[in-house]
This record gives structure tokens, sequence and C-alpha cells, in this order.
């Protein structure tokens, strides 16, 4: 049956909701909802026993049972690293760092300053929220000692987090993104994500524009502007600026009466990291049929391992490596490790939660066949040529609106996906446009909860924050669509 324009409602009432009401939980149930209800006639009893079981069937695949898996137990393996005061004896080393700088110059200090707190943002793409609030609240007492604009610390945690989590997808997002692709019958997850990375130039060039304005000390905007008032005056914020104040890294509380040591955050997550290439290895190695080496077997065994089924095995590892580590040094003790384990799975569930609302209206708007709709009915005014600047600024104003790249992503990829298949273009720099926008909205948003931790750890205020990121922003996403629209005409 052909829904028409109905097909497209569900996903537009999601978004106006989310806009509405702040919420993208109930937005994405309120749609889930919506859509089944249009498949069942209008029957509101027959729609919500739907949408229910529609829920429970997200389950049915084991690929988006294992990323809810995944996103749960990640939550745990940060505990794990807080308590021990991994992260601690992280920020001791950095402490170190910054100390042997106070006998430099002033300008070189800072220079130096923001862009360890770049790389520190940069290095923690295991999780967003604990890059931001690291950067923000580590790096908060220096930039204040050495005159640094608040706003800018709060931009540098901001820019540093989520582009570094979408380009090194050995985390949440990935299995999250990996998820959604498989929901649109992607075969392959993990490599078409992968192969995406180079053509997603918003993040790219976010990350290059933060470098640029570093080595310069060129500011322009709101930013020269707040960067004069402390050069001149001492005063790190405007006069009459509320900052959001976060006085912890983490929620967690570290274990009392033992040593910080950075290798007990370091091991965990470089295990992590290491063991899901290897995974794939493993996962795809039965599914190579002809190789001409070890190395050239195991290089296409990557492409056809299972993606889910890596970072999960990869996160479990990571856990049971920490839970021994801190065994031996004597400080963890089973029912700790059970009580932990739970903790952090109980932390994550939000993110869990979203992903099966996520996973559950990408099935939905699969059955309405959303995405082929918007694709024939774009499909005569909308060229190939313009489609992957077309997707990136639908995703972007998605974001901006909801304040959030992940709802973005469940509700654009299950119609970015059907129209490149449609109009015949290139599916990765389709998907990679479609992940971009959603970063660049959401690195615009004022609702957006990673601009809004980033401005709680750097106790900035957030409407600063965002009044001196936005032309940061706003040239990372015109040079973005400049790029597609080139790679579209030009090939």
């Amino acid at each position: 049956m052909n829904y028409g324009f109905l097909s497209v409602l569900p996903p537009i009432i999601a978004i106006v909701l989310a806009l509405r009401t702040k919420q993208v939980y109930i937005a994405l149930l309120f749609g889930i909802w919506f859509s089944w209800l249009i498949l069942k006639s209008w029957n509101p009893l027959e729609g919500t026993i739907a949408m229910i079981e529609a829920l429970v069937n997200v389950f049915q695949s084991k690929g988006n049972t294992r990323t809810i898996l995944f996103s749960a137990l990640v939550g745990s393996l940060l505990i794990f690293i807080q308590y021990s005061r991994g992260v601690e004896g992280f920020i001791n080393i950095i402490n170190k760092k910054l100390t042997k700088l106070e006998s430099k110059k002033s300008g070189y200090s800072r220079v130096v300053v923001q862009l360890l707190a770049t790389i520190t943002g940069l290095l923690l793409f295991v999780e967003t929220s604990i890059s931001s609030l690291t950067v923000g609240t580590l790096y908060r007492p220096i930039f204040d000692k050495l005159k640094i604009p608040r706003e800018k610390l709060a931009y540098i945690a901001d820019s540093s987090s989520a582009p570094s989590s979408i380009l090194i997808p050995f985390n949440a997002w990935g299995a999250f993104i990996m998820g959604l692709l498989l929901t649109q019958g992607v075969d392959k997850p993990f490599a078409m994500m992968m192969a995406s990375i180079k053509y997603n130039f918003y993040p790219l060039l976010t990350i290059a524009i933060v470098f640029i304005v570093i080595f310069t000390k060129k500011d322009f905007g709101p930013m020269k502007k707040a960067e004069q008032r402390t050069k001149e005056t001492g005063e790190l914020m405007n006069k009459n600026s509320k900052p959001m104040v976060s006085d912890e890294i983490t929620s967690f509380p570290p274990k009392d009466g033992i040593k910080a040591k950075a290798y007990n955050m370091i091991v965990p997550l470089l295990v992590m990291v290491f063991m899901m290439p290897v995974n794939l290895i493993y996962t795809g190695w039965g599914s190579v049929k002809t190789a001409n080496s070890f190395l050239d077997h195991a290089t296409q065994a990557i492409g056809e391992g299972s993606g889910s089924s890596s970072v999960l095995y990869a996160v479990i590892t990571a856990l049971l490596v920490a839970i021994f580590m801190y065994f031996v040094q004597g400080f963890l003790k089973p029912k700790e490790a059970v009580n932990l384990t739970l903790k952090g799975i109980s932390e994550l569930m939000p993110l869990a939660l979203l992903m099966l609302l996520a996973f559950a209206i990408g099935d939905v708007c699969k059955e309405l066949e959303t995405g082929k709709y918007v694709a024939e009915v774009t499909k005569s005014w909308l060229s190939i040529e313009l489609l992957p600047a077309f997707v990136f600024v639908i995703s972007s104003f998605i974001a901006f609106a909801t304040g959030t790249s992940w709802g973005t992503f469940a509700i654009m990829l299950a119609i970015s996906i059907p129209m490149a298949n449609t109009h015949g273009a290139d599916l990765t720099i389709v998907v990679a446009a479609t992940l971009g926008g959603g970063i660049f909205g959401d690195h615009c948003s004022p609702i957006s909860d990673t601009s809004i931790i980033s401005s709680m750890a750097s106790a900035s205020d957030h409407i600063d924050h965002v009044k001196t990121q936005l032309p940061y922003a706003l040239i990372g996403g015109v040079l973005t669509t400049i790029m597609y629209l080139m790679i579209g005409f030009l090939g």
C-alpha cells in the first residue's frame, strides 16, 4: 500500500514535538505511535498494541540487541575507570605538563594549554559527555590563570567531543550508527561507516578550525570580543553572565585510600579500541572466499565482520581486563564489581532507551516507505548532484531544532538512504552528509545536551557559549555544503 504524504507525517511530527517539548524521547515515541496508527487504519487500540509489539520486536534483531547491550556496558566501563581513580591519574599527568609551562612566556603557555585541552578532548572519544566534562573541569583553573575567556574553553570542549566520537567510532556512537544502517538494509554497516569518514567533512573541518584558531591566535565575531574583554579587563565572562557551574568531572565518587594511576583508565580503553578490529577480523574470517596472503585475508575479514558483535565483545573484554587489574591491585571485590556494573548500566539506560526508540522509528518508517516516498517526490527536481548538500542541510536543520544528533541520525538515515538508492547516488557520501549534518546542527543548537554540558563544565554562560561558537560552526557548515556541491557537480 502506498501511504503517500502520510508516510512523512510521523518524522515531521517527531521533529515538531521535539522542538516544542525539548523531550526527544516523547517525540520519538509519539512518532512511532502515530506511524502505527496510520498502518492500522487509524484504530487507536490496534495502533497502540502494534507500537508496543514493535518496540519488543526491536530485540528480534541480534544486531540491535548487541548495540543496546554495548551501550549499557560502556556505562559500566566508564564507572569502573572513575572508581579506580584512572581519570584522576590521567588528569594528574596533564597537570604536571601544565606546571612546566608556568615558567614560559604567557603567549606560549596560552597556545600550549589550548592545544592540550583540544588533544585531551579528542583522545576521550569513547564518550562525548566524559570528554566535555573532563576538558572543561580540568582546564578551567589554568585557563582562568592565563586569562583565557570561559567561552573559549567551552568552545574547545564542545568542538573536540562530538567530532572525535564520530570520526573515531569505536564507541557507542559507532554501534548506534551501525545499528541504524543495518535497519536500513546496509549489508556491511561497519565498512560503510568507516568508508564514510573521509567524506564527513564537517567534523574534520571543525577540528581543523579549532587548531587554526589556536595556532594563529586570530579570533573573530563574539569570540574576539570575549578575548578583548578578558585581555583588557581581566573578566573571564560578560558582566551579566550566569555561569553554569559543575565542580565534578564525573557523577560517581572514586575509591577512597588508593593512589590515582592513569593506566587504570588508559589500559581498559586501549583494550576496547584494540579489540574492535581484532573482533572484526575474527567474526569476518570465515566469510572471506579468496585471499592472496594472511594480511589480505585479515583486511577483507574486517570488511566482512560483524560490527555489532565486535563492539560488544570489545567492551566485555575491556571490562574483564579492568576488573582483573583492579582485583590484582586489591581495591575491588566481587560484590563491588557487580554493583559497579549494574550502576554503570543504569547510568546509560537513557542512551539505551534512545537507541530502542531510534531503531523502532527506523523500522516503522521502512514499513511506511517514508524514504521511498520522499525520494520519489524529490526525484523530479532534486538532482543527484545536489543530493549530498541537500541531505546535509536538512539534517542540520533537524539537529538544530531538536538539539540531538542521535535523534537526527535515527530520523534522517531512514529517509536519506532510500533517497540515495532511488537517485542512484553514492551511498557512502550521503551517509556522511547525514551524520555530518547531525553534528553541525547540534553544535549550533542552544538546546543541545553536548553544548549544555560544555557550558556547565567550563562554568561559562550557556548563551554566550552558543553565540561565540556559532560563527566557527557556520564557517564549517558553509564550507561543508560547498564541498558536497563540488563533489556532486565535479565528481
